[in-house]
């Protein structure tokens, strides 16, 4: 899929040099089509590298996408320089009038903390509850699903023994379902988090659907009735060296962190991981984008 995005993210460098169909604005411009619009809440405090690997899932299909990146205005990122939010990123309020196809929310940090305490609860909640009529399609990411399923259903995370990390290999629940079409029967997905959403409590919940699973991971992906809300539990977007940055990272920190699962060859730090889930990802994303933003969004978003 061409993305369209700003001459100058920084994104777009990166993406081109690994053959990534990136189109550049004055040329999208000359189209005559609707592209596809699709926001990317980006919750992550590395917002460079994560409007990377979303941008990276968004790009093999034929269609063409507009996406606009928002961030939070209650949350100041330390992370990521002023000048490049500035930008490239947009608040709620400059978005909260328009109409988009689709929505994604990435994950953020905070998954430990109780809902309510993170400092932008209040602002994310206005944008789920605008989401319903503004946005055709969600998509939510790993903490995002959490907080998405807590939102709309009241869904609990629960804290796990330790740290769910790592690469799992999961099972597709209903290989009939459009979000699910051309994975294979077993397949990769990474995990980083300290909770988990239960099953025993997601099929009491009778519009939720549990399309894939982990015998390690437990439920990956869920997805409404209406199909117009997905939820994942792990990071298919990650970058081969994700986990690595993230485990050295707490090594260094000296906090309890035990090898990712599955991830180094033979256990040993010292070998390069080899990336099987991107795939997975591309495939996920691309489904999402054909079957239930392209090939459902009125084509006058006037009409949403």
């Amino acid at each position: 899929m061409p993305i369209r995005i700003a001459n100058e993210l920084p994104a777009k460098t990166f993406l081109e040099r690994e053959n990534v169909f990136v189109m550049p604005e004055d040329r999208a411009d000359s189209q005559d089509i609707r592209p596809l619009k699709i926001l990317i809440l980006n919750l992550m405090p590395t917002k460079i590298e994560t409007e990377t690997q979303i941008l990276r899932l968004l790009s093999n299909s034929p269609l063409q996408v507009d996406v606009e990146l928002m961030q939070t205005a209650t949350h100041i990122s330390k992370n990521t320089s002023q000048d490049h939010l500035t930008k490239f990123y947009k608040t709620f309020r400059d978005v909260q009038n328009c109409r988009f196809d689709g929505m994604i929310v990435t994950g953020a940090p905070v998954e430990q903390m109780p809902f309510e305490e993170v400092d932008y609860w209040d602002e994310l909640c206005d944008i789920f509850e605008w989401a319903k009529t503004n946005v055709y399609s969600t998509f939510y990411i790993c903490w995002g699903a959490q907080a998405g399923l807590y939102y709309h259903y009241g869904l609990q995370k629960h804290p796990l023994p330790e740290k769910m990390f790592g690469i799992f290999e999961h099972q597709p629940l209903d290989l009939l379902h459009p979000l699910m079409r051309g994975l294979d029967e077993t397949y990769y997905v990474p995990h980083s988090r300290h909770t988990e959403i239960r099953m025993d409590e997601i099929v009491k919940i009778k519009d939720l659907q549990v399309l894939s699973y982990s015998p390690i991971a437990g439920v990956h992906l869920l997805s409404d009735m209406e199909c117009r809300n997905f939820y994942s539990t792990g990071h298919s977007e990650y970058d081969v060296d994700t986990l690595a940055k993230e485990y050295f990272r707490d090594k260094e920190k000296g906090l309890p962190i035990k090898l990712p699962y599955n991830y180094f060859p033979d256990d040993d730090v010292t070998k390069t991981p080899i990336l099987k889930w991107r795939s997975t990802g591309v495939l996920l994303f691309t489904n999402w984008l054909n079957y239930f933003v392209y090939q459902r969004t009125p084509y006058d978003l006037a009409n949403l």
